[in-house]
């Protein structure tokens, strides 16, 4: 079965819904979550519910969108039965969720993966995420690590322990990056003091996946602590302005995890253009095939990449381990 490009995210228009979910099932839900694996294979067997799908816009169709918004509707994951059910009595209100929200996925996890890469740049440093959601992955020296043993202490004490088990000569840091100015982009920045918005968070975490769980809620409160700001709207339009902002004493970093897969091709390649001529360091933590000029049989892995061409790392997309593979 040929792979998805983008991973996680976005759906292949050169094939149909059914396929896609099929994709999906077999390539993302296997193996991590068997309530997922078999409701999107059901979804791809059910006329009622692909139907339903296609009166969505296109980048409203996916698998994580879907299971999500059922699951903030039914006030628990959704089964086939309760997924059709919904789709029957409620298709209106289940559209107009998925048409209003985003597969915001912000994983606090991930920051384990850009550790080493940050560590690798000299400081101080100034962070721009694009696709920031509700900060949670620009808080970096706040969250203490655990690599197999190797301590990272973080500045909160009250923040989250992320566990990520190194595989190769993973450049390990000693301690936390300095970051002395932050901040986000984001087309619908969400509010973490907002618990309509921490319940949708927690809605697009797989069931049954207890640690992550707990893990967005901890870095919930690491992040009310340590607030972000972040700027709504669209990526190429805001970044000069809020990088003019940054302290020019730092290093500027624009950073992003899980984002360029809903951005087309030719914007991708403005953005990755636009970051060179801001002299900005760039770390993309992205799908197989999303990275513009990035090429590697990644599989359902997540690709570190440095200024747009160097790979340093494979990785979990949640941040569970992290592969060196820069020499």
């Amino acid at each position: 079965m040929a792979k998805r490009p983008g991973g996680m995210t976005g759906l292949d228009p050169s094939v149909g819904l059914a396929e896609n979910y099929r994709r999906f099932a077999v390539q993302e839900a296997a193996g991590k979550s068997d309530h997922y694996e078999r409701l999107a294979l059901a979804v791809a067997d059910d006329a009622v519910i692909l139907k339903f799908l296609a009166t969505l816009p296109v980048g409203k169709r996916q698998p994580n969108l879907l299971f999500g918004a059922a699951w903030l509707l039914l006030g628990e994951p959704a089964d086939h039965r309760s997924l059709r059910a919904l789709v029957s009595a409620r298709a209106s209100e289940l559209g107009d969720v998925m048409r209003a929200r985003r597969t915001q996925t912000n994983e606090a996890g991930r920051c384990a993966v850009l550790l080493p890469a940050l560590a690798q740049i000299q400081g101080p440093l100034a962070l721009i995420e694009v696709g920031a959601a509700a900060g949670l992955t620009l808080l970096h020296d706040q969250y203490s690590y655990d690599y197999d043993g190797h301590l990272v202490a973080g500045l909160d004490a009250g923040a989250p322990l992320l566990s990520c088990r190194p595989v190769g000569a993973v450049p390990l840091p000693d301690r936390v990056p300095d970051i002395v100015w932050r901040a986000g982009i984001d087309l619908n920045p969400l509010d973490i003091a907002d618990e309509d918005e921490l319940r949708w968070l927690s809605c697009l975490i797989w069931p049954g996946d207890e640690t992550r769980s707990k893990r967005l809620l901890d870095a919930a409160a690491t992040a009310r602590r340590h607030p972000v700001r972040i700027v709504a709207g669209d990526l190429l339009e805001e970044l000069p302005a809020l990088a003019a902002q940054a302290p020019p004493q730092a290093t500027l970093v624009v950073l992003h995890t899980a984002v360029l897969a809903y951005v087309e091709m030719a914007k991708r390649e403005a953005f990755a253009a636009l970051v060179a001529d801001l002299g900005a360091v760039w770390l993309a933590n992205e799908g197989e095939g999303v990275t513009p000029g990035v090429a590697s049989d990644a599989g359902g892995d997540f690709l570190l990449v440095r200024n747009g061409t160097e790979l340093l790392a494979r990785a979990d997309p949640h941040g569970a381990w992290i592969e060196w593979v820069r020499a």
